[in-house]
């Protein structure tokens, strides 16, 4: 029998403070009950003796302290999970907002999740085809891999994670396994939900996709749980169900706030910027939850996204991810200023599982040369272009003007891309190998004599 209490002695913010409780552990559900008979919902924060700290998922106005009942319920937030999750949307607390019944689960799951064995581990290896040319031939994106979107406010990273998801692919021999993708959006305002739902549900990606979104409105307490609510589903999908799973969480930054909100309600010592010392290791058991398993044919790729406040990469946020995942995707402003999208600040981004994801028999086997040689060219042309600047370009050699030529047209073609353009690898190598013709045979070092006969000739 559930045990009730009516001791609770202060409301801060979210929180709870209930006393002379006994038998109740931390993490644990709790019921709140309002001298109205509504029915609120908590968990256990921290036990301190007889004291339980409870942090409320819909919030605390209106509670009348004293006439206040309080009914731990002797488990976990879990998850229910089915393969019926596919093409249905639920709130950040999993409860489903698409006008459809709830799920008839297999199980349910602990969202907290259980660490992977670091032994047990498998190297990411398969290339996943976004449709991106910046991201696929010179950051390519491995299955298995966790690889954040670095972006800024009014950068339209919301826009390219929509593109990704309808568009990511596996075109190589593990892509006979399904592919899903499940997305979680923290911390958005209703236009922003409404455009997700819509672009998923027409350009027909619902089907293979699982959405948890929470509102900007929604408790600070409800986005601490989205992220996990959406990997639960994940580790479902690609553990008991054997998929490649794609997780596309926005925005992080939103995520964080929520910690450093609720870390301020229970009077912790702040660290920098007012964020709780424990963000890394907090972020951490998020993005840690990707990855491959030996003996297994699914997986879980993380395409974490994170506004940058005031574009500062040195930010706790950007700054703490970037030690814990393998590399980042970086927008630029003055990019997207220029009309380019997606505005990729391709010197500034990098994949480090690249070079495992690549070559002959994954992509092809000029991809990993011609990265190289796009990646030099862009940044002697960089420098070609500054020096124009200050010089005027009749004071170019002749080499370097091919340079200004190139930098320029590596832009508008290679970068730019339509919102609606999907490019296969093929289209991105062969879009890299047209460019790379602008320049003199003597300054592509990077890529090998063979193939520059065998694809360099017919751009």
């Amino acid at each position: 029998m559930l045990k009730e209490y009516k001791t609770t002695t202060e409301v801060t913010g979210p929180l709870l403070i209930v006393n002379k409780v006994s038998g109740v552990a931390y993490d644990e559900l709790v019921e709140v009950e309002l001298p109205s008979k509504e029915i609120r919902r908590g968990k256990v924060l921290e036990i301190d003796g007889d004291t339980a700290v409870i942090q409320m998922f819909e919030g605390t106005s209106g509670l009348d302290v004293p006439n206040t009942k309080v009914r731990f319920q002797g488990d976990v937030l879990k998850l229910p999970v089915s393969r019926d999750l596919l093409g249905r949307t639920f709130s950040g607390s999993g409860t489903p907002i698409d006008g459809q019944p709830a799920i008839v689960p297999d199980e349910e799951r602990d969202i907290n999740g259980a660490p992977i064995n670091p032994a047990a581990r498998a190297y990411p290896d398969d290339f996943i085809q976004t449709g991106i040319s910046t991201i696929d031939g010179m950051n390519t994106l491995v299955l298995g891999q966790k690889l954040p979107i670095f972006s800024g406010a009014g950068l339209p990273h919301n826009q390219l994670a929509a593109q990704i998801a309808r568009q990511a692919t596996v075109p190589s021999a593990a892509g006979k396994i399904e592919f899903a993708i499940v997305f979680a959006a923290m911390g958005i305002t209703f236009e922003e939900a409404k455009f997700f739902i819509n672009d998923f549900t027409n350009r027909g990606a619902i089907e293979r996709s699982v959405l948890f979104i929470n509102l900007a409105d929604d408790p600070a307490v409800e986005r601490i749980a989205t992220p996990r609510m959406a990997l639960t589903a994940a580790e479902y999908l690609a553990y008991n169900q054997h998929m490649h799973v794609l997780v596309i969480m926005t925005d992080m930054t939103k995520y964080a706030d929520a910690l450093r909100e609720i870390s301020s309600a229970r009077r912790e010592v702040p660290g920098r910027r007012g964020y709780p010392g424990y963000l890394y290791s907090d972020l951490a058991t998020l993005y840690e939850r990707a990855g491959r398993i030996q003996g297994e044919e699914g997986s879980i790729t993380q395409l974490p996204i994170l506004s940058m406040p005031e574009d500062d990469k040195t930010h706790p946020i950007p700054d703490l991810t970037g030690y814990i995942t393998e590399g980042q995707i970086v927008l630029n402003r003055d990019l997207y200023q220029k009309g380019t999208y997606p505005p990729v600040q391709v010197l500034g981004s990098l994949s480090r599982l690249m070079p495992k994801g690549i070559g002959e028999g994954k992509t092809r086997e000029d991809h990993s040369g011609v990265a190289n040689q796009l990646f030099a060219s862009y940044a002697r042309g960089q420098e070609v272009r500054d020096l124009a600047t200050i010089l005027g370009e009749a004071a170019l050699s002749a080499t370097d003007k091919k340079y200004l030529e190139f930098v320029k047209r590596f832009e508008e073609e290679f970068v730019k891309q339509g919102r609606e353009v999907n490019r296969t690898i093929e289209d991105t190598l062969s879009i890299g190998w047209k460019l790379l013709s602008i320049l003199p045979k003597s300054e592509l070092k990077r890529v090998k004599p063979e193939h520059i006969g065998k694809y360099g000739q017919s751009s």
